[in-house]
């Protein structure tokens, strides 16, 4: 290992008042055979490497509201958010891709600026699809289905329904493509490791494995809200009538992100309220789609990305990419039945 490489030595217990005082401040995002971690100062991501090791790369976190405090309102935080979350999403996704390719890639954190642009590409690529397909094609659709005389609320509910059918029908086809299966494994290791920590079991696969692998912040979630409080706003700008109108409504998506933002924020602040239980039972049961129950070995390259997030570093701390190396490494043995803890 090169001199800013070390196994990780730090607890793997968290005091449960400790998991409590830092609830909503840890997310995280399934990756290519990893996950991403983040805390309000930290960003980790743990990759499983062809040779079976887990490196990680670990880095200081600083969200652009802590040196502008007056963007951090609601709705507008949100947004904020989102863009800050793709950023990072982006480049953790390169990362795990590049390692998970190859054995001897840990000494290098950076990508090159061709993988760069041609990540970037995509992504641009897939949002303009993605506007397309879920917020211009039901539009289209829906002037098929309700006639001219309807009123716009009655239209803008079949808008919004047909919106959230193409969302699941969308969910399934990817669920069935045999690349995503073991990330959505990844993305069952990383909503069963928040919930260790936030109930302030140890932070290993055995902290981890009894938990559910559903979470109420879960970005599927983000999705489903997105959706439903869709039909609320582009009920109140009527029916589109002409190509302006539609375009409108496609100037109002921010909006909407960050109405849907507050929504998931909420929704985990007190989703044990049974007020609150009816509007996030529909993104758990989406989460049934795109999260899958993980290996304990997926759990550890899970906890060690949360480990790293959790861990303080010197104050001249920048960045360093490292093998994680747990005491006892399990056997890829199933996790316990999902359900057995919340």
């Amino acid at each position: 290992m090169s001199d800013n490489q070390c196994a990780l030595n730090n607890p793997r217990d968290v005091d449960a008042s400790e998991a409590r005082s830092m609830d909503l401040a840890v997310g995280g995002q399934a990756l290519i055979e990893g996950v991403m971690m983040r805390s309000p100062g930290y960003l980790a991501m743990a990759v499983r490497t062809p040779d079976d090791r887990i490196v990680v790369r670990k880095k200081t976190f600083g969200s652009i509201m802590k040196k502008l405090p007056f963007l951090n309102i609601p709705v507008l935080r949100g947004g904020i958010h989102l863009i800050e979350t793709m950023g990072l999403g982006i480049d953790a996704l390169m990362f795990s891709a590049d390692q998970a390719a190859s054995e001897d890639r840990v000494e290098s954190g950076k990508t090159s600026l061709k993988d760069t642009i041609m990540m970037w590409g995509t992504v641009a690529v897939s949002f303009v699809l993605s506007l397309g397909l879920f917020f211009y094609v039901p539009i289209l659709l829906t002037d098929l289905i309700v006639g001219h005389g309807a009123g716009s609320l009655l239209w803008n509910v079949v808008d919004g329904i047909i919106r959230v059918v193409m969302f699941v029908l969308y969910l399934l086809v990817v669920s069935k493509l045999p690349d995503m299966a073991r990330v959505f494994q990844y993305h069952g290791a990383e909503h069963k490791s928040i919930h260790a920590f936030e109930n302030g079991k140890s932070l290993d696969a055995d902290g981890a494995r009894a938990y559910t692998t559903l979470h109420p912040r879960c970005g599927t979630s983000f999705l489903f809200f997105v959706m439903l409080i869709s039909i609320f706003v582009f009920a109140l700008l009527g029916r589109p009538e002409d190509v302006m109108d539609r375009l409108q409504r496609i100037a109002f998506v921010p909006v909407i992100g960050g109405l849907a933002y507050e929504a998931i924020k909420l929704s985990g602040k007190y989703a044990k309220a049974w007020f609150v239980q009816p509007a996030i039972f529909p993104g758990l049961m989406l989460q049934k789609i795109t999260t899958s129950q993980p290996d304990d070995s997926q759990l550890t390259v899970a906890m060690a990305a949360l480990r790293a997030v959790l861990t303080p570093e010197a104050d001249d701390f920048k960045e360093r990419v490292y093998y994680d190396m747990p005491e006892d490494e399990p056997e890829n043995e199933p996790a316990a039945a999902e359900g057995e803890n919340s």
